[in-house]
């Protein structure tokens, strides 16, 4: 399956998707039919296991959106778990570091990229039915994405040496945890944590990278207009926006 949320950033476009946090096939399904362009698997704050996360890949597959995983941690063993359940990219949490962002590229790329482990019978593989392993290994390396998430102010004070990473496609600056780390825990809003969200933005489009954000619909259309290409809102936000709408609409 050809990543074409990856497509989409390289040609310059904005990419919308929305965050799912409990295992929901059936809500990978529907986001895909509703006209997202790829989905959030959210395995570090919500209750998605590996089988699910498997299942919920085959249902963004079905619709053709693109499965993107947050593993629980930045570490070898769990991004090898996501992407081997069928996650075309991860989303690292509290990347801080340029050596952060090169752990995380190299748990996901294969040799020369990275030494992500091999495994001729897992499913991104085809089982290893069909396609040989050296073809597979080139075609994931090309495919797969790898988005660092930059949400406290050490990775803000880092971020000139973290965008030089090679192979990271994303960078994505959180609103939540940054505007914790920054002294406003929830509020994003504050001039202060907005000033350096936007100084962020601006450094990552600067450089020539795709910058990312998450938010509702008048915190997305701000960061268009900043540039941000990976964009998504979370399967909450949705629900709570239309429940209002519509309860607004009927109830007297």
């Amino acid at each position: 399956m050809t990543n074409r949320l990856k497509e989409k950033l390289k040609a310059g476009e904005p990419a919308f998707g929305v965050s799912v946090m409990f295992p929901s096939p059936q809500i990978v399904e529907m986001v895909g039919k509703l006209g997202f362009d790829w989905v959030m698997i959210d395995c570090e704050h919500g209750s998605v296991s590996p089988e699910s996360i498997e299942t919920m890949a085959m249902a963004a597959e079905l619709t053709g959106i693109t499965p993107i995983a947050r593993p629980w941690t930045n570490s070898a063993e769990a991004i090898l778990r996501v992407m081997d359940r069928g996650a075309m990219g991860v989303q690292v949490p509290h990347v801080n570091t340029a050596d952060d962002a090169k752990r995380a590229v190299e748990a996901v790329k294969y040799y020369p990229l990275g030494e992500r482990g091999l495994a001729a019978g897992s499913r991104p593989a085809n089982y290893g039915f069909g396609l040989p392993m050296s073809e597979y290994v080139v075609q994931a390396n090309a495919d797969t994405l790898v988005c660092v998430q930059l949400e406290e102010q050490e990775a803000l004070r880092n971020i000139d040496e973290i965008l030089k990473v090679e192979g990271v496609d994303v960078f994505f600056v959180g609103p939540s945890d940054l505007s914790q780390s920054m002294g406003y825990p929830g509020k994003s809003g504050e001039p202060v944590v907005k000033q350096a969200m936007d100084d962020a933005f601006a450094k990552i489009v600067a450089a020539g990278k795709a910058p990312g954000s998450a938010g509702n619909a008048q915190a997305t259309n701000g960061y268009l207009g900043q540039g941000v290409q990976y964009l998504y809102t979370h399967l909450t936000t949705l629900l709570g926006s239309a429940s209002a709408d519509f309860l607004g609409t009927v109830k007297r």
